[in-house]
């Protein structure tokens, strides 16, 4: 299938979405003419809204809880013609319409699902399981749907599928694949959903009449969450509302989509009229994980490969690749929920995963003391936290871990000086050496210009002092019987911003290598807020906190302005977006940069995450995100692989986030970044 031209950029269709609803219309007991007019109603309005698939309550053309009425033919006529009214109508209306009724077939009445496109009937899905206890009577008035398959029913002047192993597919738009269940399918031990999910469909639809009993949201939240997670797919959910007979039950209306294990929209509960739930599900993302997730297909093998028992109905969906926005929660930093109590949960787990690995490590050891680098900056400031923290879990005293802050050629007074009053407000044992005369006994032995007197400040300049800090740092590790903690962190490995060997990239175990430099700062925060080890340091933490992030290996320019670290790599906030979505998913560059272009393109749009300052909040235009992306992209595949086959031991901390090539992410050293970069310039315009 080929891919729309760059000027479809703005396209959701173009990158892999879908946009679906599902929908609680008005009903009326037992008179399909209202009930269909309400469903046309809500049809109408999903197709002005762009929505490519729109999905109803059980029996909503009827009215569920009608009881003995499902056995009048009057009735059933009357919904059979409507039926019919609806495929005419839908002709002119883009969004594949998911509908519940009574449909006689076989001799029997079934409670279907029933699947309807621009002016045909796809097919017809029988409930699989039907209730017959408590308040529910099913087994009285329908026949079972389970085993029902290979059949074609005549509907609406139509020869029709019917059966649960109907999956359906466009033809034209790549991933718009689904399955339709119906209510109590979902909470049987073994939904048709999947099995439907196994053989190939991504969205899963649920039509429900679900009366409301205390309790009974959550049970259908974690229900329809966890087969969402389970199936690798998106769940829609769609339960009776306003206008359900209230004999004997009450109806809340509840409509979710779920997309793995995340609600992406839902309804008000207890509507007094019709409304519908609207989100972009990322089909695209679904195959993928399902494609890197052997679990999933080793299931399906187990299960006798269900894709061989489902009939794929296909149609023409003819989507317009017009720019309709995108609908669907984004954040800005996927590795920091904008979320106030997901955000702590996150940092509870993540600081006390890095102490428990380093306690770990600290025994195995038998080590006596860890030796940090402490120079001020963001990166060595958390992982002496979580040494301090592993130093009292252990009950070990904090003043056998040594710190030492090492100043060259362009350290500041203030970094400095964070270093030491953050040292001794943690009560760990300081120390400062000053590498610039061995620095510069290096250089004159190279012979580099700088020796000289000379201004150059390349490479080889960083790098020796780069180089000199960890050569102290092992050495004194030998000379005291300890480890040498690492410092550097996700994002700084991902851009391989770090000095291999001999340099920041090496330590004898790093805790800050699985957590990316936007997480970093918010753990920080966290640890100030908390008391994790304690308050002394916490007007340190913020100083350092309001630091330009630089490496401070090249001294200030004319003008005072110091060396900036993101206006050599990229601003880190974008490059750990990038990060996320290409090493997480495997997105393409371009739907990367559809995905940052409006998580950042307005700075007032959108959540941020709690206490994050006003003053650093930004936005980036396309040729700015682009621009980035390409520094990203070249970075990552091309030029620093060879410092991630060479990490030191490291926790994992978040998921998506480990570059050890004994874990998430393993690839060639000497690769090339050409397919990367020509997608890039060959969709984004």
């Amino acid at each position: 299938m080929n891919r729309p031209s760059p000027k479809d950029f703005p396209a959701i269709h173009s990158h892999g979405f879908v946009r679906v609803a599902a929908c609680t219309p008005a009903v009326a007991v037992g008179d399909p003419a209202f009930n269909a007019a309400e469903t046309l109603a809500l049809a109408k309005q999903g197709h002005a809204e762009a929505c490519d698939l729109m999905l109803f309550p059980e029996l909503g053309l009827s009215a569920y809880a009608i009881d003995d009425l499902f056995l009048q033919d009057a009735l059933l006529e009357k919904v059979e013609a409507e039926i019919a009214g609806l495929v005419k109508a839908s002709e002119d209306l883009a969004p594949v319409l998911i509908v519940g009724a009574p449909v006689r077939a076989t001799g029997a009445l079934y409670n279907c699902a029933v699947v309807i496109s621009r002016g045909r009937i796809l097919g017809l899905t029988p409930k699989s399981f039907l209730p017959n206890y408590r308040e529910f009577y099913e087994n009285r008035w329908f026949a079972p749907g389970a085993g029902v398959t290979d059949l074609t029913v005549r509907l609406s002047g139509q020869e029709v599928p019917f059966g649960t192993d109907l999956l359906f597919e466009a033809s034209d738009l790549a991933d718009f694949t689904f399955a339709a269940e119906i209510c109590e399918d979902v909470w049987a031990p073994a939904p048709p959903s999947t099995r439907a999910a196994l053989a190939g469909a991504l969205i899963l639809c649920n039509l429900s009449a679900s009366n409301i009993v205390v309790g009974k949201a959550d049970d259908r939240e974690l229900l329809c969450a966890s087969q969402s997670m389970r199936c690798q797919a998106a769940y829609l959910y769609s339960a009776a509302g306003p206008g359900e007979s209230t004999t004997d039950l009450a109806w809340d209306g509840q409509a979710s989509i779920h997309e793995l294990g995340k609600r992406l929209a839902e309804t008000a509960r207890f509507p007094a009229r019709a409304q519908m739930a609207v989100a972009d599900i990322d089909v695209e993302r679904l195959r993928l994980e399902r494609l890197r997730t052997p679990t999933f297909n080793n299931a399906a093998v187990a299960a006798g490969r269900p894709e061989a028992g489902f009939r794929r109905i296909r149609f023409e969906h003819r989507p317009t690749f017009e720019d309709v926005g995108l609908i669907r929660p984004l954040d800005r930093f996927p590795f920091v929920p904008s979320d106030p109590a997901r955000l702590d949960q996150d940092c509870y787990e993540a600081f006390n995963i890095q102490v428990q690995g380093l306690t770990q490590r600290l025994r195995a050891t038998k080590s006596k003391h860890i030796v940090i680098g402490v120079s001020g900056g963001l990166d060595s400031t958390h992982a002496l936290l979580v040494a301090c923290k592993a130093f009292d879990a252990l009950g070990k005293p904090r003043s056998e871990i040594l710190g030492f802050t090492m100043p060259g050629f362009a350290t500041s007074e203030g970094t400095k000086s964070n270093a030491w009053a953050l040292m001794t407000a943690l009560g760990v044992t300081g120390a400062e050496i000053d590498i610039r005369p061995a620095a510069n006994q290096m250089l004159a032995d190279m012979g580099h210009p700088f020796a000289k007197g000379e201004k150059v400040y390349d490479v080889t300049f960083e790098n020796v002092q780069a180089g000199l800090r960890t050569d102290y740092l092992f050495r004194l590790a030998n000379q005291n019987s300890g480890i040498v903690l690492g410092t550097g962190d996700l994002s700084e490995l991902a851009l391989g911003w770090c000095t291999y060997g001999v340099g920041d990239q090496m330590s004898h175990y790093n805790v800050n290598a699985s957590l990316a430099k936007s997480l970093i700062q918010h753990l920080i925060r966290w640890v100030a807020k908390t008391g994790e080890v304690g308050e002394a340091a916490n007007a340190t933490l913020h100083a350092i906190l309001d630091t330009e992030i630089s490496p401070e290996l090249v001294p200030a320019d004319a003008t005072g302005a110091i060396q900036s670290t993101q206006a050599k790599v990229g601003p880190y906030e974008l490059q750990d977006f990038s990060l996320f979505h290409i090493t997480r998913y495997g997105l393409r560059p371009s739907k990367v940069a559809f995905l940052a272009w409006h998580a950042w393109r307005d700075v007032e749009a959108g959540r941020w995450p709690p206490n994050f300052p006003q003053e650093a909040r930004h936005q980036y235009d396309l040729a700015e995100i682009k621009a980035w992306l390409k520094v990203f992209l070249f970075r990552f595949f091309e030029i620093s692989q060879f410092k991630r086959s060479a990490v030191p031991n490291s926790p994992k901390v978040i998921s998506g986030g480990a570059l050890s090539p004994r874990g998430d992410w393993r690839a060639p050293s000497d690769g090339k970044a050409t397919v990367w970069l020509e997608e890039l310039e060959a969709n984004v315009p």
